[in-house]
């Protein structure tokens, strides 16, 4: 340590220097003891003296400072006429400064200041000018540092080692060194620190520093301290700056052109007060027109915003990802397995430093899990300025765990769903309705089809029957669910917890009917040297539980791995799976290999589909999943009408389960027919959707009209309309 080796100037200017960098860390590094006077007394101002001296701290360095109370006017005029005591209207001064919110880089430094008081590594006293009974403010800025050897730098002026200062203020010191001219200077200096410290200059009362501000600063103590602090808010605080001063501001790509539809859903949004729902069918460009929603809305208020967007998985937030940063956007990309490992941190920092204005805007994705987590709360809760969230596939937030999770503190709101009705959740929907106000617009899945958005399909329904076992226990199970669904003193239907979970249990049996597997060879055979496959698999109904693609069940497993066995060794077409067990980069390899149709004839995949990915080459889909939730089959069908080159129509052939094939329903009586028609009914509802803008609508309609002759259909039967809800 010797501060003859150092590069050190006569004067430093903040507009030319870099002052922290350049001046204090340096000497600070290199020195054993650090004498400071700084005027005012402040939280802040005993914070900012921590600034580079963790190196002070590890070279066993000792640190003076002398400070004094920030009292007004009216304050000195009532100790001088004796209206109050001076030491505790001190006390009451020097608290009063704590009474403010720290953040992450102040909480820090206020620990490490309790480590040095508790260490005796820094003490403080107070003065006050006091002449002739009149009370003044101590307020010269002073420092002296000295290194091992007893060489010393003196310096005074302006400049106070605050943000603020730093970034803000015109601020110069000039620098005296012991070692050269300046020597006499410097001892003066040093002589002066002394005498006002041992309260030996007249016209200056110094006094030790309160026990109870000494008492509250120990209430920031915590377990470990951060000696790294200097580094980190500095890097922090550059890199903030350097944004500040040359922003990205987030704007529409030059390769993009709006459509005027989606013109016209940001203008509805924004004469809706910056709140709506956008209701836009799978593969319209949710995304972009939300980004460039989000555009606007950063431009009108001068690049001042946080944003935060949610979606479902993880694969999803990737996906957006790319498209944010066509936009000029620098997203924070937080969950659990993200690239961005210290996204955390990024996270805390930026909030921060966006609440104290020293960042303009920035933009946080992250996935449905994450967002509910209590760390992630507890940080969007935070911001305190203009807010925008964006939530993609909203209709998952009208679960009551995750509706409540949604931040009242964002001024700004925009949903996107395809789906955005929930499935027989009346009160699910209207908290997505009563959050982001309303549906601001609207564009069908007919319409995009008509406007050339998306591609026209054909429907084919293809009949499957329950085997003879499978049958048995349908029925049994309908039996026993009816012994579980009553009516109450209203005459409504109550279904009990019982005959939820046997409801769910026949569903997963008719999902996973056993015959799909050999039907599914027949049909997909004559199609066995095509390309551009998919089939759907599924054997549950999730509908409105809550799920994780990471965790498909047992049921469905077996029937993909039945599958793939089928496509891969019997027909011997060139099948890969398409799951959560395959990782980001696997994905892209498989669709790569798709896409070209030479490596890669048929895709099989589970759930993980079913919201935002993207493989606009699918020609072919075969849908075993049999979902009577519309959210789920109206994306699986948006997944194959993407539009792709040389793709003029699709076609989706969706296996209808019913109980009894036609040619055996004279074994049984009407009474035993009756009691299986609520899965007709639930097929049907399915088919009629499917077929209502389909190609060859017709087609379908004969096949209704032969199920509804057979199984003796009354939809007027309220008890079935009550089971399908819970299905």
């Amino acid at each position: 340590m010797n501060f003859k080796l150092l590069s050190i100037k006569n004067e430093y200017r903040s507009f030319n220097d870099d002052i922290i960098r350049d001046f204090y860390i340096p000497i600070l590094q290199n020195s054993v003891k650090y004498d400071r006077a700084v005027g005012y007394f402040s939280s802040t101002a005993l914070i900012d003296i921590t600034k580079g001296i963790s190196a002070l701290i590890r070279n066993n360095g000792r640190i003076r400072l002398i400070v004094s109370p920030n009292l007004s006017v009216e304050d000195i005029e009532a100790i001088t006429i004796g209206y109050k005591q001076r030491d505790e209207l001190i006390k009451t001064r020097l608290l009063d400064s704590f009474e403010k919110q720290f953040n992450i880089f102040e909480k820090k430094r206020l620990n490490l200041l309790a480590y040095l008081i508790s260490n005796s590594i820094l003490e403080i006293k107070i003065a006050l000018i006091n002449q002739e009974n009149a009370i003044g403010i101590f307020h010269d800025k002073l420092g002296l540092v000295e290194d091992d050897r007893g060489n010393i730098i003196a310096f005074s002026g302006s400049m106070n080692e605050t943000a603020h200062a730093f970034t803000h203020n015109y601020e110069s010191i000039d620098v005296f060194k012991s070692w050269t001219s300046d020597v006499e200077r410097v001892n003066s200096k040093k002589n002066t620190f002394e005498l006002i410290w041992n309260n030996k200059v007249n016209g200056i009362s110094t006094a030790e520093f309160p026990q109870v501000v000494r008492d509250k600063i120990m209430t920031y103590n915590q377990n470990y301290v951060d000696f790294d602090i200097d580094e980190k808010e500095y890097y922090f605080l550059q890199k903030s700056l350097n944004s500040k001063n040359s922003i990205k501001e987030p704007s529409l790509p030059l390769d993009f052109n709006l459509r005027e539809y989606q013109k016209n859903a940001i203008k509805n949004w924004i004469e809706n007060d910056f709140r709506g729902i956008f209701d836009m069918a799978t593969g319209t460009g949710k995304t972009v027109t939300s980004l460039a929603a989000a555009s606007d809305l950063a431009q009108k208020l001068d690049y001042n915003l946080a944003i935060v967007i949610v979606c479902p998985y993880q694969h999803l937030v990737e996906q957006w990802v790319d498209t944010i940063r066509k936009f000029d956007f620098n997203p924070i990309i937080g969950y659990s397995t993200s690239k961005q490992r210290q996204w955390k941190d990024r996270l805390v920092t930026s909030v921060e430093a966006y609440n104290l204005g020293v960042k303009k805007i920035f933009c946080f994705v992250t996935t449905n899990a994450t967002f509910a987590t209590e760390f992630v709360q507890t940080e969007i809760k935070k911001i305190n300025r203009n807010f925008l969230i964006i939530v993609d596939e909203a209709h998952n937030f009208g679960a009551e765990y995750l509706s409540s999770k949604l931040p009242p503190n964002a001024d700004f709101r925009l949903a996107l769903s395809a789906t955005i009705q929930r499935h027989n959740d009346e009160n699910g929907t209207q908290s997505l309705l009563t959050y982001f106000d309303k549906i601001c617009y609207e564009y069908t899945l007919e319409k995009a089809i008509k406007n050339g958005m998306l591609t026209p399909y054909y429907y084919y329904p293809v009949l499957v029957f329950l085997t003879d076992e499978e049958l048995f226990e349908y029925r049994d199970l309908t039996m026993k669910i009816g012994k579980f669904i009553s009516k109450d003193s209203n005459g409504k239907y109550k279904v009990s917890e019982s005959a939820k979970m046997l409801l769910l249990k026949r569903a997963k049996l008719v999902a996973g009917a056993e015959s799909k597997i050999k039907i599914l060879a027949r049909e997909i055979e004559k199609y066995s040297n095509d390309s551009h496959i998919l089939i759907y698999c599924g054997a549950t109904t999730v509908n409105d539980l809550e799920y994780s693609e990471n965790n498909p069940s047992e049921d469905e497993i077996r029937q993909i791995d039945a599958v793939i066995n089928v496509l891969g060794n019997t027909i011997n077409m060139r099948v890969s799976k398409f799951t959560s067990e395959e990782n980001a980069t696997e994905r892209e390899l498989i669709k790569r290999g798709f896409q070209d149709g030479e490596h890669i004839q048929a895709l099989v995949a589970i759930r993980c589909l079913d919201e935002g990915v993207d493989i606009p080459s699918i020609q072919k889909a075969f849908i075993l999943a049999s979902s009577t939730n519309p959210k789920e089959y109206i994306q699986r069908r948006g997944r194959v009408l993407r539009k792709s080159k040389g793709k003029n129509h699709a076609e989706i052939y969706d296996f209808i389960t019913l109980p009894i094939p036609f040619e055996d329903m004279t074994n049984y009586s009407e009474t035993e027919i009756k009691s299986l028609k609520s899965l007709p009914i639930r097929e049907i509802d399915r088919m009629k959707d499917f077929a209502a803008i389909a190609e060859n609508s017709s087609f379908t309609d004969k096949i209704i009209k032969q199920i509804e002759k057979s199984y003796l259909l009354n939809r007027e039967d309220v008890y079935i309309n009550v089971c399908q809800e819970f299905e």
